[in-house]
């Protein structure tokens, strides 16, 4: 499955890659080497911190270049899109319930479901993404099935 990204999110994705090829990838290797240097790798903490920090930086820079790679640019999608769309600021209502709660349409880098942003690739997401004020939308997620309505949409 590819992340629907911007160009943005690209660019920010990317950015970190560099930094952490050169700049990061560097500073690490110098402190692997300065902790070689006190002697017994085997009992030297500092070494196999350097070592971890080297491994963890790796790992993060697979990550971003997977995420780069497999990613689908929704810039075009965006721009056609009427109704709710990336950046808006929803007002819900669930079925049932009177009261009204705000959400937040992002891209799944921005994600912070605590804050109330929600990614358009989450089942509230999907279902809302494009949806016009006085839509209702059913919802299918993991943690049961429910009806929202669109009360108002905030640019």
């Amino acid at each position: 499955m590819n992340n629907k990204l911007t160009k943005k999110d690209i660019e920010e994705l990317q950015k970190e890659f560099n930094y952490r090829k050169g700049p990061l990838t560097m500073e690490i290797a110098h402190e692997k080497m300065v902790a070689a240097a006190h002697g017994d790798r085997s009992e030297n903490a500092e070494y196999k911190a350097a070592k971890s920090n080297m491994y963890d930086n790796f790992k993060r820079m697979g990550y971003l270049i997977k995420m780069i790679r497999s990613a689908e640019i929704i810039d075009d999608v965006i721009d056609n899109t009427a109704g709710a769309n990336i950046g808006n600021k929803l007002l819900i209502k669930f079925e049932g319930s009177d009261n009204i709660e705000e959400i937040e349409l992002v891209t799944t880098l921005q994600v912070d479901i605590i804050n109330g942003k929600f990614s358009i690739e989450s089942p509230i997401g999907r279902v809302l993404f494009g949806k016009v004020i006085g839509d209702t939308a059913y919802v299918e997620s993991p943690d049961g099935n429910y009806k929202i309505e669109l009360v108002n949409i905030i640019k």
